[in-house]
Order: structure tokens, then C-alpha cells, then sequence
């Protein structure tokens, strides 16, 4: 697994993702920024999605990419919360139409029929695929929902990694997964999700103005938790871990009904990016005991705006060297959480120490800027092999 740097000419790049803003998540705001940088740096750049949370159509942005949205069912996610939109078969000939104009198909995770659809006309019409894969399996209760990835894995989603010319990963278990199924390492990419650290940066001074301004008590310890309101995350246990001594505040969507009255935690809806920035900054610390992620965005924001993290202790995260000292790894039960929570809410101190390691950490490691340039070198990477695929074949 490679990590590389450098320049590349300018390209015409197909992005494709289930979802896209306004739908709220991740992948969604990776994928935006990937749009806004390249574009930013003259590339020519097409989001091709679904109309999840928006309508279909073609959209020119005002930041110099254009958006396809697919006509989409989306009721899987609003029913089970499973994040699965359906398009029409016939949708295929659309993408392959947008897949025939570009020098590279870039995807993002192999589960999604966006996915399929733009992997496969890339591979008919002879266009180099990049994959990012940012987990190998979406943890979650239901015992189908595991044999589906399986399933998906053996087959279409196989054909998907098995035609990508560069693959990025964003933690070691995406690796690990993907050299199980033989694919050479040398087309294994560790790519870090980038974070707008211009936007998201440490609090300057007093953080009681900001609190009065966001309706957050002044004086409290505040614990943040930033993500959707699915199992995999774990806000439930979170919940579970509400306690004297701080106060817990979730973002992400209206609150889920079987949360019911929690004392000692506070919904505060969906944010915008500008007034997530402003949350971050005005708590104290952040919280997220999630499994089987890849390295979540939230945690690069929450280091960047300088919060002390606490997280699961993920084997996938040791590609970024985490100091153990400075960064909470905690196994995701109720106790654990609990434990240390208690342990910053009591430690002032300590806070400050894991402040100044994390906004350091997400300035030299999480920056859009290095993300963006890593990419430009992984589609030159990935435009050398496959015509080198190409000449072997012809």
C-alpha cells in the first residue's frame, strides 16, 4: 500500500456516489470536496448520484462542477435506515453516456448501483476505474443486511474491485480485505479523507460567547457526537453512557424515536458545514464509538476545530499512527465509553494536551490540499496501468 504525491494534467473525471448533498453523511461531503478541489484546479468534473433528498436533473455549481441526479427510490434507507437507493435498469445507458466522456470513472464503495452501473460502462467503453473503498463491510444487527455485503462482495461488487486500476483505502482492514481477495498491493492506495481546515480550525479564546449564540449551556463539559443516527455508530450506547459530570450533544438528524427522554444529552438537528464548525468549537470534547468505519470524517473535523477524541480502537486506524496518549481508543461498550468520558470531563488539563496534538495532527495529515494532490496522482496511476492493460491485450 503506496501513499503517492505529485502533479497531474488536467482531466476530465466522473465522481460517483449513492449519495450527495443535500443527503447528510460522509462518503456525501468527501466526494463534495473532492468535486470542489479538482474543479477548483481545472478539472472538469461530473457528480454522478442519485436524487436522494433532492431532485433529478443536471445541476451546474457554483463552484465549477456539474451534478447528475438519477431518478431514485429511496424508501430502504427511510424504512430500515439502510442506506440502499434503487435506480431503474434502463438508468445504465445514461451513465455509460457520461462514462463515454471522461479520461477516468472515480466510485466511491462497491455496494451502490451507481457503482455497478459506472463500472460496468467503464469497463466496456474502456475507461480506467478508480475505487475508493472506505470500509470492507458496513457493520449492522441484522443478520441479512451481512449476507447482502457478502454476497455483493462474490460477485458484482468482486467484478468492481477486480476491474479498478488503483484502489484507496482510508484504514488498514480495507486493505487487509481486499489483498484477501488478491489484489496486488501495488494497487492499494492509502488515501485520507481531506477536511477543509480553513473552515474547521480551533476555537479562538472564550467558548461561552459561542455557546450563548448556539442555545449550549455555558459552563458544562460538552461532549459531542457528529454522525447519522445508525446502529454502526453507536449513539445508542452512547446514550446509554449519559452521566453527571458532562453533557452530551448529538448532531446529525432529528433525534431517533427510540431514544426517547435521555437525561443528560441534547439533540441539536442536521448543520450546515459552517455551523457544524461552530459546534465543534464549542464543545470541549468528541465522541464517537463506531464499528467497522473507515476513518471518519467527523473525527478529522473534530481534530482540526483542536477537540480532544475519544473513538473505537479500531485495528484499521494503525496505518495513521494515533498516539494512544493523546487520541482515547476505547472499546465501544457502555462501560468503556462511560470511563472515559469521565476520565476528560474531569481532566482539564489533559484536554488542553489532546487539543494541541489533534489540531496539529489534522493540519499535517488531513488537509484538502494533500488529499487532492494524492488523487491526482492515483488517476495518473491508474491512467498509465490501464493503457498499459491496454497495450498487453491488444
Amino acid at each position: 500500500m503506496s501513499a503517492g504525491s505529485g502533479t497531474a494534467a488536467t482531466r476530465r473525471v466522473l465522481l460517483v456516489s449513492h449519495y450527495f448533498p443535500p443527503h447528510v453523511g460522509g462518503v456525501e461531503r468527501v466526494v463534495q470536496g473532492e468535486a470542489v478541489q479538482l474543479a477548483g484546479h481545472g478539472h472538469e468534473v461530473t457528480v454522478l448520484t442519485t436524487a436522494a433528498g433532492s431532485r433529478p436533473g443536471v445541476e451546474r455549481v457554483a463552484d465549477g462542477y456539474s451534478v447528475v441526479r438519477l431518478r431514485s427510490w429511496n424508501g430502504i434507507e427511510r424504512r430500515s435506515g439502510i442506506p440502499f437507493p434503487l435506480v431503474a435498469p434502463w438508468t445504465v445507458l445514461a451513465v455509460a453516456r457520461l462514462v463515454r466522456g471522461v479520461d477516468v470513472v472515480h466510485c466511491h464503495d462497491v455496494l451502490y448501483l451507481t457503482t455497478w452501473f459506472a463500472a460496468i460502462a467503464a469497463r466496456l467503453l474502456g475507461k480506467p476505474l478508480v475505487l475508493t473503498q472506505h470500509v470492507q463491510r458496513i457493520a449492522h444487527p441484522r443478520r441479512i443486511v451481512g449476507l447482502v455485503q457478502q454476497l455483493v462482495h462474490r460477485t458484482i461488487g468482486g467484478f468492481v474491485i477486480r476491474s479498478a486500476a488503483r484502489i484507496a483505502v482510508i484504514n488498514g482492514r480495507a486493505f487487509d480485505f481486499l489483498r484477501a481477495m488478491d489484489i496486488p498491493a501495488e494497487t492499494v492506495v492509502l488515501l485520507p479523507n481531506g477536511t477543509d481546515t480553513g473552515r474547521f480550525h480551533p476555537a479562538a479564546g472564550d467558548k461561552r460567547p459561542l455557546r450563548r449564540r448556539l442555545g449550549l449551556p455555558e459552563d458544562d463539559v460538552l461532549a459531542l457526537f457528529v454522525g447519522r443516527f445508525v446502529p454502526k455508530k453507536g449513539y445508542d450506547k452512547l446514550l446509554q453512557a449519559a452521566g453527571d459530570g458532562y453533557l452530551l450533544v448529538l448532531a446529525g438528524g432529528p433525534p431517533p424515536a427510540a431514544a426517547g427522554e435521555v437525561t443528560g444529552a441534547v439533540f441539536v438537528g442536521s448543520k450546515t458545514p459552517d455551523e457544524l464548525a461552530d459546534l465543534y468549537r464549542a464543545c470541549d470534547l468528541f465522541i464517537l464509538p463506531s464499528e467497522c468505519e473507515g476513518f471518519p470524517l467527523s473525527v478529522q473535523e473534530a481534530m482540526a476545530c483542536g477537540l480532544p477524541v475519544i473513538t473505537s480502537d479500531d485495528p484499521g486506524y494503525d496505518v495513521y499512527g494515533l498516539d494512544r496518549e493523546w487520541v482515547e481508543l476505547i472499546r465501544p461498550t457502555v462501560p468503556e465509553i462511560r470511563a472515559a468520558l469521565r476520565r476528560l470531563a474531569d481532566d482539564e488539563v489533559r484536554r488542553a494536551r489532546m487539543s494541541r496534538y489533534s489540531a496539529g495532527l489534522a493540519v499535517s495529515n488531513f488537509s484538502w490540499s494533500a488529499h487532492r494532490r494524492r488523487l491526482e496522482t492515483v488517476y495518473a496511476e491508474a491512467l498509465r496501468t490501464h493503457r498499459g492493460n491496454v497495450r498487453e491485450a491488444a
